[in-house]
């Protein structure tokens, strides 16, 4: 298929993914993760932290999705998840601040962008390229594995092998935990099953999006193997976190009418235990992303000067 996507097509879904982070970190409470209200467990970062890393990732999202719809391999989405990395870390001070979402959302925006280049080819218009067809997270999920899905098998299959370089390896190494590459390969089963259903649900209940997000975030606390909280908290501390989110959508969730008390307890005990359950953040910023791509949301809720130059 010639690579021509059109020009519109990745910009929309790279300030798509800013809206989506910039959500996350604005969102509170969330238990032992950084927000505009503090710093939860970090002493190493703050919101500014993550904003400035926005500036530095704004363009990757849109080279990814166009990278998608140009067919590339998994190897060329590779290098551009590493040349962000850098960026990232160098407008940080070194500071990790979107490595799980660099990979995650990344190979979101890629999938999005080689199943908008499928639907304009096939519809023979280019109507589908600017945004008028849908993006179903099925069919995503589905472009996803079908394109990508043997390469992320075998890097899974390869690090499962390989000797642990980072802190999140080591923690699947020692506490027999499924990383974020195996969820990958795996077409990203916490997301598709998990998040996003309890976010479209929430809102559907008549829920604000803050709240909505809040019982998207515990949702997906409850159920995923966070190696941010294992690297930090051990098994014990992903227990603990599973169990208090488990706790926290038994006795009602954000249906509770003080909700936003029970949540920042939950946030206070995190970060007394410097536990911070990052990984789901990143999930929830790709439900975020999802929940937006599926409306066609066209009004920024972050900063316009974020979206400046996407």
């Amino acid at each position: 298929m010639p690579c021509s996507p059109e020009a519109r097509m990745p910009q929309q879904l790279a300030r798509s993914a800013v809206r989506a982070l910039y959500a996350e970190v604005a969102l509170e409470p969330k238990p032992g993760l950084v927000s505009f209200r503090d710093t939860g467990s970090h002493s190493d970062m703050t919101a500014a932290t993550f904003v400035k890393s926005l500036f530095a990732l704004r363009h990757y999202f849109g080279h990814m999705a166009r990278a998608g719809a140009c067919g590339h391999s998994f190897e060329f989405l590779q290098m551009l998840g590493l040349a962000a990395e850098e960026r990232m870390l160098v407008a940080t001070g070194g500071v990790n601040t979107h490595r799980g979402a660099v990979f995650a959302l990344g190979l979101l925006c890629a999938a999005a962008g080689r199943l908008r280049a499928q639907q304009a080819s096939l519809s023979g218009t280019g109507a589908s390229a600017n945004g008028s067809a849908s993006l179903s997270p099925q069919d995503l999920r589905d472009c996803l594995l079908s394109h990508w899905g043997v390469a992320l098998r075998l890097r899974a299959d390869a690090a499962a092998r390989s000797e642990p370089a980072s802190n999140g390896q080591r923690a699947v190494r020692r506490f027999g935990l499924r990383s974020a590459g195996v969820e990958a390969a795996l077409g990203f089963p916490t997301l598709f099953d998990v998040t996003l259903p309890a976010l479209l649900a929430a809102l559907q209940n008549g829920h604000a999006q803050r709240a909505a997000r809040v019982q998207a975030l515990f949702a997906t606390m409850a159920v995923l193997d966070d190696t941010n909280t294992a690297h930090r908290g051990g098994m014990a501390g992903v227990l603990h976190v599973k169990a208090a989110a488990q706790g926290f959508l038994q006795a009602g969730g954000v249906a509770r009418p003080d909700w936003v008390a029970h949540a920042r307890a939950i946030h206070a005990d995190f970060v007394q235990q410097r536990l911070s359950p990052g990984g789901a953040a990143d999930v929830l910023a790709c439900a975020c992303w999802l929940q937006d791509i599926r409306q066609g949301t066209s009004t920024p809720t972050a900063s316009p000067a974020l979206f400046a130059s996407v």
